[in-house]
């Protein structure tokens, strides 16, 4: 099993798509370090690197991230269906359980991948900045940029790691989701739009308070919001859980 991990853990991270995500969320963090309009437009003027991180994983989890992980996602079945290299690993003696939860761990392995991409980058993007004590915030912590006095880079760094590790478990059950409608329809495109299609539906729920608390979009935002934790952390693990098992379901009774 270990070593049907390895292999899928290789082939994910051989996929174009994910290599140009590790590559995008790198870079990402010197688009704001070198943003000549940062005060015009957000009103904020750098006062650290560690804020460059932050600005990087706030920006990226808009839209960004969580999209690279769908198609990633996506693309674990949907590359092998157009290869034509699914039917050959089914022909090996594995259950098709082991083979997807070889693939499941290798997409819930990819957002913590991305994001220490992201942290790196924001870390080598703003050491022009300087990575010490600052009179602000990190943008993730009390007072948001503006700060509550002086931060120390101890306080800074466990503010982010927290951040990025919180972002991380938000992205898990999109993976689990897109891995899931992998196996519905074996397709990367049809995968990919369909969990886009979910996730939208889910946030027209909200017209619905007594469903708000236990819908999964309600903690795409946990990464802000720290004191949600309790309630929102097992909510997605339960969710990644859940569309695990369901794609499970319908990976071993699909006619291929």
């Amino acid at each position: 099993m270990f070593r049907l991990v390895r292999f899928e853990v290789y082939k994910l991270f051989r996929l174009r798509s994910v290599r140009l995500g590790l590559l995008f969320a790198l870079l990402l963090p010197f688009l704001w370090a070198l943003a000549p309009g940062l005060k015009e437009a957000y009103g904020l003027v750098l006062a650290s690197g560690w804020q460059v991180v932050s600005l990087s994983l706030l920006a990226g989890m808009e839209f960004l991230f969580p999209f690279l992980v769908v198609v990633a996602a996506s693309e674990t079945l949907g590359s092998e269906v157009a290869q034509g290299t699914l039917k050959s690993l089914l022909l090996r003696p594995l259950s098709r359980t082991h083979l997807l939860l070889a693939k499941l761990f290798a997409v819930l392995l990819y957002p913590f991948v991305l994001l220490g991409a992201s942290f790196l980058g924001g870390v080598l993007a703003g050491m022009p900045y300087g990575l010490g004590a600052f009179y602000g915030g990190t943008g993730l912590g009390e007072g948001g940029f503006a700060g509550a006095g002086l931060l120390s880079p101890q306080g800074a760094l466990a503010e982010l790691l927290r951040a990025h590790l919180l972002a991380g478990a938000v992205l898990l059950p999109l993976a689990s989701l897109a891995l899931l409608y992998g196996t519905v329809f074996l397709s990367t495109t049809a995968s990919a739009l369909a969990a886009v299609a979910t996730l939208l539906l889910m946030r027209l729920l909200v017209a619905f308070p007594a469903l708000t608390p236990f819908l999964l979009t309600t903690y795409l935002d946990l990464y802000l919001r720290p004191e949600a934790v309790g309630l929102g952390l097992p909510l997605l693990l339960l969710y990644t859980l859940g569309f695990a098992l369901l794609a499970a379901l319908v990976f071993e009774q699909k006619d291929l």
